[in-house]
């Protein structure tokens, strides 16, 4: 099938007004050749004038407010696109991120992406912060699909942050619980969870916790994708390398969070 277009996200960590590090993350996007792409946590606004000049061939739209990490998104200039904040999807606090809503149209189909990054916690107020958010995303596609019945081509994702809930008298919520709700919801609007390769997360082999699936991308059925080796998501960065050894030179060098590559086909 056709390529409609590529998309990559990619949760930096911290990017901000380091010039070597913003030319090696910036070269590592670049070889990814993605029609469009998401950064999360961006907090240096200078951080953009490198974009323009290492990334001729693309428009730019950042977020703003109170928040201080912000989303970046790119889209290939010879796309028809359209932005837009989207606040809601601050579920009350002035101080999280916006979400951003971006259309594509390709040979005249629009193509809606919800770019999110939520609360990053284990805590009950952050549980219950992403999943407000999950539905706000989910009740969004509902309404698209009032307005085109079964043709609504909607996706949306980022660094969702699904870490489940610690609490005590074991009463703690784990992550795969988190996600079985999550994919129990999406499934009711017709979308599911799309598949991956590797997990996402990961902060080195010193680290106590494990590999963990922490960024996502969920769907409209009715959305096909190219497969990679039968997942519909590649997981590049630290998950391609040999070694831990290599494994933690990249974490330390880009990010503790790979980045997400897909294919949409017409």
């Amino acid at each position: 099938m056709a390529k409609a277009f590529s998309l990559a996200s990619w949760n930096v960590e911290h990017f901000k007004d380091n010039p070597k590090r913003v030319k090696k993350v910036v070269g590592f996007l670049n070889e990814q050749n993605a029609d469009v792409f998401a950064l999360y946590e961006v907090e240096g606004k200078t951080v953009i004038n490198q974009l323009f000049d290492q990334m001729p061939g693309y428009d730019f739209h950042i977020t703003e407010g109170e928040q201080v990490q912000e989303i970046l998104v790119g889209v290939r200039s010879n796309l028809t696109a359209f932005f837009t904040q989207r606040t809601e999807f601050k579920t009350g606090n002035t101080y999280l991120r916006p979400g951003v809503l971006l259309t594509v149209r390709v040979d005249e189909r629009n193509f809606t992406i919800l770019f999110l990054h939520t609360k990053s916690s284990s805590k009950p107020i952050g549980l219950g912060i992403r999943d407000d958010m999950f539905e706000r995303a989910i009740d969004f596609k509902k309404t698209l699909d009032k307005k085109s019945p079964n043709k609504t081509s909607f996706m949306f994702l980022g660094d969702l942050n699904t870490m489940g809930m610690q609490y005590p008298f074991d009463k703690n919520i784990n992550p795969e619980l988190e996600l079985k709700k999550l994919d129990s919801q999406a499934q009711k609007a017709s979308m599911h969870r799309l598949s991956k390769n590797n997990p996402t997360w990961w902060n080195g082999p010193k680290s106590k916790i494990k590999p963990s699936d922490l960024d996502h991308v969920v769907a409209s059925d009715s959305l096909r994708f190219k497969k990679f080796d039968g997942s519909e998501i590649d997981v590049r960065g630290w998950t391609k390398c040999n070694n831990d050894a290599e494994k933690a030179n990249w974490i330390k060098s880009y990010s503790d969070h790979a980045l997400l590559y897909l294919e949409v086909e017409m």
